[in-house]
């Protein structure tokens, strides 16, 4: 019998999966030779939020968000404050995985809410939303068609057909640029830094409105170093862009480190502003 493999084109994980087999996310299945979203129109949280907490301080302004999220994530960041539902696909065995989780919301549904809601915009956040991107296509084109903005809050690790996929029905993002060091992707997140770098510059190229979040946390990535080396790239790209230096306190894997200084967070935008950058936000504190 043929093993019927196929490859997992949301992320830039790029997943050569088996038939019966689970991509990294483990909400996306080989199944007979189609790949299928576990978690299609199954919604784990579902909030209004004030767009400021996306965080979107330069997106419309002092306005309500509708956000929502699903089950698990293409990354595995020991510090994920959502580990609960981003981290769940993983924990058990395969054959254990409850995919019943969530309320079954049709994309329709979600912007009937948004209208009923009287917001102007739908995020896609909470978890990636690179693993149900299909979900997040199919509600974000209908959002757009009722006047209704769309925000993807991600890590950025995104695939070049994500891109070119999302991308018509975009209006703003938050990417999470977590370091700029390779080893820091591959150690803490299993993933690679250079594709982040990639969604960021092609997202400023087109012209979507883009906002930046690094979470500083303490010895593992709030080198001086390494916090130039991300405020001189985005420099690079447009000073305007806004970047959002973010506290760290204890949580889940790293719930014995200690939270992140006021001090350092400080220096962070000391560096930013001193690199050229001309909107740096301290946040979480």
């Amino acid at each position: 019998m043929l093993d019927k493999k196929v490859i997992c084109t949301a992320c830039a994980h790029y997943c050569q999966i088996s038939n019966g087999g689970f991509g990294i996310c483990k909400t996306r299945q080989n199944q007979n030779g189609k790949l299928k979203s576990l978690v299609y129109g199954k919604v784990v949280a579902l909030n209004i939020d004030p767009i400021e907490k996306k965080p979107l301080f330069h997106f419309l302004p002092e306005t309500k968000t509708l956000s929502f999220g699903t089950l698990g994530c293409n990354f595995r960041c020991s510090w994920c404050q959502n580990w609960q539902i981003s981290q769940e696909s993983k924990k058990a065995k395969i054959k254990n995985i409850d995919f019943s989780w969530g309320e079954k919301i049709s994309p329709q549904d979600i912007v009937r809410l948004a209208e009923k809601k009287s917001v102007p915009s739908i995020s896609y956040t909470y978890n990636e939303p690179a693993i149900f991107i299909e979900y997040a296509y199919n509600t974000a084109k209908l959002a757009r068609s009722h006047g209704i903005k769309n925000i993807l809050v991600s890590n950025g690790f995104w695939s070049k057909e994500t891109f070119n996929y999302i991308k018509p029905y975009t209006d703003a993002a938050n990417i999470d640029l977590k370091s700029f060091e390779e080893k820091f992707y591959s150690k803490y997140c299993g993933a690679s830094l250079k594709p982040v770098l990639e969604t960021i510059t092609k997202l400023n190229k087109q012209g979507i409105h883009l906002e930046l979040t690094t979470l500083i946390i303490p010895t593992l990535n709030d080198s001086e170093k390494n916090l130039k080396n991300i405020a001189d790239f985005i420099v690079e790209l447009n000073a305007n862009i806004p970047w959002h230096i973010s506290r760290f306190f204890p949580c889940y894997k790293l719930s014995d480190l200690f939270p992140t200084p006021i001090s350092t967070l400080k220096k962070a935008q000391k560096i930013g502003l001193s690199a050229g950058l001309k909107n740096v936000y301290i946040g979480n504190v």
